[in-house]
């Protein structure tokens, strides 16, 4: 089948009908029919059936379904692409994160960087990290911030901060005094955590992380998204091991930095063999001082919410 081919399967697949596919092609309907015909022609079995003056898909036409599917997927891919190559260079600045670091640097960054360039402009997306590899690629966006480091030759891997991932846990169970305090791993012993789905990337760094406690931590909920994992620490459900600006973004919850240290990075990533705008360089800046700030008032509890000691807890 050609490509005209597939776009006229899948109008009268749309609309159900000649006369709407024509409409929704803007071209006759002879011409629709005719790009029928010839297609069939080729494939050698129809496509639609007329029953009782309704077109009706045919038993072969479903199955080649899913593989046109793949076609016009790619095909809008492609117009998707030659629309971003069109966009005049260095007007917008298309920026993608995690949810945790969308919620985290974006809102106090932007906002100062827009002050400050009010010519410019910025489009803010969130997505999870694989995600935000293939937007990169499709050149849907110019950078992406994560916590994962993308092993792909198209792409620029920069490090903007360096920390640590941080135990949350709700009011209350820890004293109050120890919080910002290191906590050592055999505190975990038993403990039940709110786990990390398998798809995070960090997933696999703490389950090794964990791997030799005895009793093994009990792990009933596990979640796609730090943010959920912060949400469920709020609501009592257990601890969590997550990343130092979703823990800061918490209420009523004491924060502990792990030890030993179970490092992270957070990483800013551009299309490789491309040059950026002065603009982007001096955003990233920006993205990486916020990034040290939040990080280092983990460890000082800094601009933490005051938490309530109960008694009988460390």
């Amino acid at each position: 089948m050609r490509l005209r081919h597939i776009e006229v399967f899948q109008a009268i697949r749309q609309t159900g009908s000649i006369s709407g596919a024509a409409q929704l092609l803007h071209v006759t309907q002879p011409a629709v029919s005719k790009i029928l015909q010839h297609a069939e022609a080729q494939l050698g079995f129809p496509l639609f059936l007329r029953v009782r003056g309704k077109l009706q898909i045919t038993p072969e036409a479903l199955a080649l379904e899913r593989e046109v599917d793949k076609v016009s997927d790619s095909v809008e891919g492609v117009r998707r692409l030659a629309a971003s190559l069109r966009r005049q260079p260095g007007i917008t600045l298309r920026i993608g994160a995690t949810p945790a670091l969308a919620l985290s640097l974006f809102p106090a960054v932007i906002s100062q960087w827009a002050e400050r360039h009010p010519q410019s402009e910025c489009e803010l997306s969130s997505y999870h990290s694989r995600e935000l590899v293939q937007q990169l690629l499709m050149r849907e966006i110019d950078v992406a911030l994560t916590l994962r480091h993308p092993e792909h030759p198209g792409l620029n891997v920069q490090p903007l901060a360096h920390g640590v991932l941080v135990a949350l846990a709700p009011t209350g169970y820890w004293r109050e005094e120890s919080q910002g305090l290191p906590l050592t791993v055999d505190a975990l012993a038993g403990a039940t955590l709110i786990g990390l789905s398998s798809s995070d990337p960090l997933a696999a760094q703490v389950n090794n992380y964990l791997k030799n406690l005895e009793p093994a931590p009990r792990i009933g909920i596990r979640v796609q998204t730090y943010s959920l994992a912060r949400a469920m620490v709020e609501a009592g459900a257990g601890l969590a091991l997550i990343d130092p600006f979703t823990a800061l973004g918490s209420q009523h919850t004491v924060v502990r930095p792990l030890s030993p240290p179970l490092p992270i990075t957070l990483y800013a990533l551009t299309r490789a063999n491309e040059s950026h705008p002065h603009a982007m360089e001096e955003l990233l800046g920006h993205f990486a001082t916020r990034a040290r700030e939040r990080i280092a008032s983990v460890s000082k509890g800094v601009g933490l919410e005051k938490a309530q000691p109960k008694q009988g807890l460390m």
